[in-house]
């Protein structure tokens, strides 16, 4: 049987994620495989999130039945814009590019994707929220405005919501920090972590940081 994680991919890549599936796949079914996703997924997708879907495959009511599907998970869904084909030389003197509005969306995060592990010695910082496809090695520190995504195994020191947002989290297929902050809440490793084989996430609850294991 095919495993239904497989039918929909979602690509992290130029400050978001992409979503792709195969080209024959009904809307009803694309909307169910995802619903059941994002359901499961309880922190798979960091809130605030750019999500794109390629252009021109769902007519308008489709397009914004996804991006609803989107919004009730804390995600911004666009459609990915067309490369404009290039002018000829003497058309292009003439045409002057338009003003950019980007305004329009004023929560959206920008999400950095990190594609490689973090060594010791190594550190992020940004506003938005972080997620690594590699390994947080010790030594290596990430420090984000929003939520942490290690997809590998974090022994690095992690701050999210540095600016004081306690709703940030931090999740990674084997959570093992020397130190996880969230906003102004500090938490330690135990000394012997045990590693409960599924990824975990750690975020803010009744005034401490507590960690849970998720499926991804």
């Amino acid at each position: 049987m095919e495993m239904s994680e497989e039918k929909i991919k979602i690509k992290g890549e130029n400050g978001g994620l992409s979503l792709a599936f195969p080209p024959a796949m009904p809307f009803s079914e694309i909307m169910e495989e995802l619903g059941k996703k994002l359901d499961s997924g309880a922190g798979f997708f960091l809130r605030g999130t750019l999500v794109r879907v390629p252009r021109d495959l769902f007519s308008k009511q489709e397009l914004a039945e996804l991006q609803e599907l989107f919004r009730t998970h804390g995600l911004i869904c666009r459609q990915e814009k067309p490369k404009p084909a290039p002018l000829p030389p003497q058309m292009a003197a003439d045409v002057q590019a338009p003003a950019v509005q980007e305004s329009e969306e004023p929560e959206l995060r920008q999400m950095l994707v990190v594609e490689k592990t973090l060594r010791g010695g190594q550190a992020i910082e940004t506003e938005g929220s972080v997620i690594v496809f590699g390994n947080v090695n010790p030594g290596a520190q990430i420090t984000a405005g929003g939520s942490v995504d290690v997809r590998g195994t974090c022994r690095g020191v992690i701050h999210a919501g540095a600016a004081g947002d306690t709703t940030a989290f931090v999740i990674a297929d084997h959570l093992m920090p020397t130190q996880i902050r969230i906003a102004n809440y500090v938490a330690r490793s135990p000394d012997e972590p045990e590693d409960s084989g599924k990824a975990e996430r750690a975020y803010v609850k009744d005034g401490r940081i507590v960690i849970e294991p998720i499926e991804r």
